[in-house]
This record gives C-alpha cells, structure tokens and sequence, in this order.
C-alpha cells in the first residue's frame, strides 16, 4: 500500500471538504433546485480542475513569485464573492414564490460553481505547497502530481454532489419562504465575509 498516496488522500479530503464559499454557493443553489445544486457542484469541480491543472504545470508558481498578481486575482475572487453575497442578501429581502427559493436561471449555477472556483487563487497555492510534498523522492514528478491532482479532482466530484443531494433532500423546510429568507440572509452574510476577507488579504500583505 502507497502510504504517502493514503495521507495524501485524507489531507486532500480535508482541504475539499473544508467549508469555504465553493460550500456556501452548492448550498445556496440546492436549495433553489436539485438540478441548479448538482450543476453548481459539477461549476466547482470545473474550477478546481483549472487549479490542478496549473499546480501541475507549475504555472502557480507565477502568483507566489509575483505578488501584485497574486493581489489583483484576490481582488477579482473577492469582488466576485461579494457579488454572490448581494444577489443572495437582495433574493432575501424579494417577494418570492410558494416554494421559497427562486429559480435559476440555466446555465446559472453552473457558472457560479466554475468561476467560485476558478478566481479563487488560494486554491492554487493551496496545491502548490502541498502536492509536493506527496511525490517521493527519486520517483518521476509529472506522474505522480498527475495522479495526486486526479485523488482532488475525483474527491471533489464526490463531495460536491453529495451536498447538493443532501441539501435538497433537506429542502422541502428550508423552502418554505420564512426559512428560505433566513438561509439567504445567513448565506449572504457568510459570502460577504468570505469576499471582504479576499481583498482585504492583498492591504494586509
């Protein structure tokens, strides 16, 4: 048995399954719809995939190595990130429909899912460091990443899916419109602090 594959496995377990706004944004649309939850899980597998795909390149050494680049994607991420917030805070506040949540428009959660993700560049640096430590010494480094970068990937796709699936098994009181408008409300505010803590990071570098 590959050990360091075994630790990697856990480490990268814990990292996906860490709640963070790629979490609140699965939440938030399954709660308007299974289908919108799954194809919003399936967004941030997409974006995760970018990220693996440069760490594996080595591509992600570039934000480490220039920091203003590094900033001005936080502050794209974060801005990003405060924009779900709104839309989610302003869906709190609407008249909406009998069954709690609005709908999605197609293709909507989908893309929320992918660009959470993708213009979140912690995520690279978060691979960056820790892929290398997984690949033993002496063995093919291109390989090895490959396979630790598909552990993720394959993690990732089943985490996602499965708390889409919860949620909206979860569904049927949370969305009812009392609750809806609390869980939007709650989610808003989670995605707001998640979004001003990405710009905020570039000031405090």
């Amino acid at each position: 048995m590959d050990a360091q594959l075994v630790a990697f496995t856990g480490v990268a377990a814990g990292i996906v399954a860490l709640p963070g706004a790629d979490f609140t944004v699965v939440v938030r649309n399954a709660l308007a719809s299974r289908r919108a939850g799954v194809a919003c899980a399936v967004g941030v597998v997409a974006g995760l995939l970018v990220h693996t795909a440069l760490a594996v390149a080595g591509v992600a050494a570039v934000l480490t190595a220039v920091p203003a680049l590094f900033g001005a994607l936080q502050i794209v991420g974060g801005a990003y990130v405060l924009y779900l917030a709104w839309r989610a805070v302003h869906s709190a506040t609407r008249p909406r429909p009998s069954t709690g949540h609005e709908p999605m428009e197609r293709g909507g959660g989908l893309r929320e899912g992918f660009l959470t993700n993708a213009l979140n560049p912690k995520a690279s640096l978060t691979f960056l460091s820790v892929l290398p430590q997984f690949v033993p010494d002496g063995s093919p480094a291109m390989p090895r990443t490959l396979l630790l970068a598909g552990v993720v990937v394959a993690l990732a796709l089943l985490w996602f899916p499965v708390v889409a699936l919860t949620v909206d098994r979860l569904g049927r009181w949370l969305r009812r419109p009392r609750a809806a408008r609390a869980v939007e409300a709650v989610t808003g505010a989670a995605l707001g602090a998640l979004g001003l803590a990405l710009l905020l990071a570039p000031l405090r570098a």
